[in-house]
Parts: structure tokens; sequence; C-alpha cells
């Protein structure tokens, strides 16, 4: 089977205040998404899957459908407060989504095949596109899933510290667990996760940091749904709660369900922490156009 690419999207239009305003980074008008969707058809994608909020819908359409009708089969899928909420109602007080792995639930009824999820706002790189579509193709089953570990030297911000999920790796090269490390910058050449005021812990540079870039069989669908119950019993009274990824995976790898393989990744990451990142993601995107990685419009 073919692998399909689901983009966590939903949370866009909050960020950019319109769809018809999304932010747009390649000489050609291309936003971050329209790279990762090179890529993954570049890789043997053929189908992407977008995840978004239903008020945005036709905006977001308008601009994606006429770029890519022909070159990947699209499908539109909405993260809704109310979906999957088993008999309870969306609290009052509640503002916030319910959280990426809710977000993935969404997909379900669109996805029937190997999938890769990513953020839609992240550049992702050409190699990792590769890695994912292979690994989709080719090991994927239900006992076995991946996740795409990039450097994280290779995730850093010039501009301040950055929140990251830094990977545990066993001998194997299997997940351990994503221990989130909160205020990580580079420091005199050293990596270091400041933990409090008098304690910086050093990284070591070879360490895997997780970016959002998962690899699912289907039959993750049915654990995410029964995990979402379980979520909403124990915090539908949490307005901040929230039903995440890594925390699904974890899930997953405990409850002996199978294994996660951390592919690693030469591809650099970058997206926009600070609104001071979005020159450096700019320039970056030039520069890859300047050295023939991509051409100056992508879908012309």
């Amino acid at each position: 089977m073919e692998p399909t690419l689901v983009i966590m999207a939903a949370g866009m239009a909050s960020r950019y205040g319109s769809m018809k305003q999304i932010q747009q980074f390649g000489p050609g008008g291309e936003t971050i998404m329209d790279y990762s969707i090179y890529d993954a058809i570049k890789a043997g994608f053929k189908k992407v899957v977008f995840i978004i909020r239903k008020d945005f819908a036709e905006d977001f359409k308008a601009i994606f459908e006429p770029k890519l009708k022909g070159k990947i089969e699209t499908r539109y899928v909405f993260q809704e407060m109310d979906r999957y909420l088993d008999g309870y109602s969306v609290p009052g007080d509640r503002k916030k989504p319910w959280g990426t792995s809710h977000a993935i639930l969404c997909a379900k009824e669109a996805v029937n095949e190997p999938f890769a999820v990513i953020n839609a706002d992240d550049f992702y790189g050409a190699d990792a596109f590769k890695k994912a579509a292979d690994f989709l193709k080719n090991e994927c089953t239900p006992n076995v899933y991946a996740i795409i570990g990039y450097q994280l030297a290779n995730t850093l911000s010039e501009h301040g510290t950055v929140s990251r999920g830094v990977c545990e790796v066993n001998s194997d090269g299997n997940l351990v667990g994503i221990k989130e490390r909160l205020k990580i910058s580079r420091q005199n050449g050293v990596m270091k996760d400041e933990e409090s005021e008098d304690r910086k812990v050093e990284l070591p540079e070879d360490v895997k940091a997780s970016m959002n870039f998962w690899c699912f069989h289907p039959s993750v669908f049915d654990f995410i749904e029964t995990g979402f119950k379980q979520f909403l019993k124990d915090n539908i009274d949490n307005p901040k709660a929230e039903y995440l990824i890594p925390f699904t995976a974890d899930q997953w790898i405990k409850t002996g369900k199978g294994v996660i393989k951390v592919i690693p990744t030469s591809s650099k990451w970058f997206g926009v922490t600070y609104k001071e990142d979005a020159p450096v993601v700019q320039r970056s995107l030039n520069e890859l156009v300047q050295q023939k990685e991509y051409p100056n419009n992508l879908w012309k």
C-alpha cells in the first residue's frame, strides 16, 4: 500500500488570523507546508490528509487545491471539539483543542493505509520524507511504528531557548520514551538544558529530538480512541489538559503493543518558534533553492 501524509493544520488559523494570510516563505510564495507536500510526493506518498478547522475549510482549499490538483490525492478532515467525546459535552471553560492525538483520531475515516504525521508549520527536509516512505512501505506493521529522529543540534533557534522532546533510545534503536526538555540552547559551543536557575544539564551532540514526525499503521486509531476515552474520564474538568502524541506513544510502548523505531535523519529541521525565526526560515529556504534542492516555484 502506498503511504499517506497526515498534516496537522487545525491550529494554523489561530496563529495567522485567517487562512488567507497564511505565511509565505518560499521565493514563489510557498508556505512551509508546500515544501513538505513536495518532498512527500517525491518520496512516494500518494495522498495527503489535512486536519483543519471547519470554519477555515473553504479558505484552506482555495489555497491548496489549485496547486495540488493532479499531483496528489487530497482529503480534508476537521478537528472539532465535539468529536469522539463518547457521551461527554465540551466544558464551557474549554478553549484549547484536545491535543495532537485527538487531531490524529479525527483523521480515522480518511486513512486506511500506513501513514506519516507532521506539523503544518515545520520544515522537515527531503531525507526525512524518504526515510519515512521507505519505512511505511516496507517495515510498518500493527506492532512496529516509527519516529523520525532529528539531531538535536539541527533544531535549535538562534533567538532563544527552545523546548524539545528528547528521545531516549535503547540499544536496538527503539524508542524508550521522550523527555521534555524546556530550555535548550547552545552556550559556548555546548548544548545545555536549563532545568533550574542553578542546574544546567549538558546534552550530547548525537542525541535525537522528536519534531512530531511519526509513522503509524492504521491500527493506531483504535488505540488512540480507547486512550482518549480514558483521557476524558481523567481530565474532562481540566481546561488545559491535552491528549498528546508522545503520551499515546509512551502508553503504546508501556502496554507492550509493540516497538517504535527511531529513524535518524540528516535533514535540518526549522520552524517558527519565535517571530524572529521567520527571516531565518526564509533565508534557509532561499539557500536550498539556490543549491537546486528545490525549484524556484514548486508547483509550476
